[in-house]
């Protein structure tokens, strides 16, 4: 980049366009800087550690009706001359593009909250500190897992003359403690590593593992379940990437009804991508800002960008993302709250005997003190979509399912296939209590995160078992 910043870059790209593809060619272009460190662990050890910095350009241009997109990471003088050139070759060779709906005019941008300059410059050996509380507080048991931060500096510009910059970082951990082939999870994502506390979820992961010794198999049925945050994650990811997403609402392949009370009047869901460090704009270079998808239990909106905005008569909503054409507008930043479980119980009350180590937060404890038999269900994974419209969903139990009677967990459960319309389970009457607290659970996509309680949930179908 030769000293020059992210936004200096993405004007001139625009320039670049306009000279090359003539001044009547619609540009944008968005320039992304990437700090991304990783500390690995496994066997109870630092097997790896990793950084990488690299610089990426995005450009879409609209020239004679048709549309194309391009990007790359060669951002010399040549670089940047060959990724315009072919991208202007491939819109010419694009069918023409009748819903092109135009570039971002000008508009005043929110101010993005600042990020945590010590999570953004942080060193190894501060990752490596958590990873060492995580090992020595599993007790013994062998540990994986990895601790990461990233640190992401953007711009944009487009030929309309609008322009933004942001800022976001984030710091992650997830590990596993093992006994006996069996794994105890935990995970948490926040905007400052300092808020991650190795031991703590060491701790947690390993009461898992123990408790999960000796499973036995329930036959397949309706149970109703006690959900931890990260199962609860992979609900609102779903009902983000199906639901709330304004293509697919407006292909009918969309279980929304805006106005309609589709939901538990305990649940609302809010897109909240300034709720932490995250950038103050979309890939289209709209605001972003938060966004009311469920409000007690009456789903009041669809995520929009500028295409499905032109389609539907409204407006963007700051959710357009690169590739949007194909994939649509997506709410990324998904926080769930609504009525909580009531005073929580003791961590200990919950469990007993083998199984006690299960319960690792008061929240879920809470709601496992209501049931009188049902399962508590640690993660979802492997979830794939049988039917779009309805969003049933079929997948796996995994890193722990317990069995609760009379407000208590007594004996680990083997895996379980589940299938499963989201909505029809998170329906009026369908939610039971949700826990105080959101944890926000990594994600692999840059910028992306859920923010979930512990959730439970009056029936879920689970159909056989893992391997069935």
């Amino acid at each position: 980049m030769s000293g020059q910043t992210e936004l200096e870059l993405a004007g001139q790209v625009v320039e670049l366009v306009r000279r090359l593809g003539g001044p009547a060619t619609q540009v944008e272009a968005v320039v992304t800087r990437a700090d991304l460190a990783l500390t690995r662990f496994a066997n109870s050890g630092i097997h790896q550690n990793v950084s990488e910095s690299t610089v990426g350009v995005r450009l879409r241009v609209h020239v004679d009706g048709r549309t194309a997109a391009g990007g790359g990471s060669v951002v010399t003088d040549d670089g940047l001359s060959a990724l315009v050139e072919r991208t202007l070759a491939a819109a010419r060779l694009c069918p023409p593009d009748p819903g092109w709906p135009g570039l971002t005019p000008r508009m005043p941008m929110q101010d993005a909250p600042p990020v945590d300059e010590a999570t953004a410059h942080a060193e190894p050996d501060q990752r490596a500190d958590r990873v060492g509380a995580f090992v020595a507080a599993a007790g013994g048991l062998s540990t994986a897992g990895y601790c990461r931060t990233a640190h992401r500096s953007s711009a944009f510009a487009n030929s309309a003359g609008h322009s933004a910059y942001g800022r976001s970082v984030e710091a992650a951990m997830d590990g596993i403690a093992r006994r006996d082939g069996v794994d105890g999870v935990a995970r948490r994502s926040a905007d400052r590593l300092s808020d991650l506390d190795g031991a703590e979820l060491g701790a947690q992961a390993a009461a898992k593992a123990q408790a999960a010794a000796d499973p036995v198999e329930l036959p397949p049925g309706h149970y109703e379940v006690v959900f931890e945050p990260a199962a609860v994650a992979d609900l609102l990811q779903n009902l983000s990437f199906y639901g709330f997403n304004g293509k697919r609402y407006a292909e009918r392949q969309s279980f929304a009804e805006p106005g309609a009370a589709q939901f538990d009047r305990a649940v609302t869901v809010v897109d909240d991508p300034l709720g932490g460090s995250g950038l103050p704009f979309d890939a289209e270079g709209t605001g972003r800002r938060a966004l009311t998808l469920v409000e007690a239990g009456t789903t009041r909106a669809v995520a929009h960008d500028r295409r499905t905005a032109a389609e539907a008569g409204s407006e963007s909503t700051g959710h357009a993302v690169a590739g949007g054409a194909t994939w649509g507008p997506m709410p990324r930043n998904l926080r769930l709250t609504g009525a909580v479980a009531g005073p929580a119980s003791a961590v200990g009350r919950s469990t007993t005997g083998a199984a006690a180590g299960a319960v690792v937060d008061a929240d879920t404890a809470a709601l496992v003190a209501g049931v009188r038999r049902g399962l508590l269900v640690t993660d979802l994974w492997y979830t794939r979509v049988l039917d779009p419209k309805s969003l049933v969903v079929t997948g796996l139990t995994r890193n722990g399912v317990w069995l609760i009677e009379d407000g208590t967990v007594v004996r680990a459960v083997r895996d379980l296939r589940f299938t499963e319309s989201y909505p029809r389970a998170l329906g009026p009457g369908a939610v039971l209590g949700l826990g105080a607290r959101a944890v926000r659970q990594p994600e692999r996509v840059d910028g992306a995160w859920w923010a979930a309680p512990s959730l439970r949930l009056a029936s879920w179908h689970f159909t056989g078992g893992a391997s069935g």
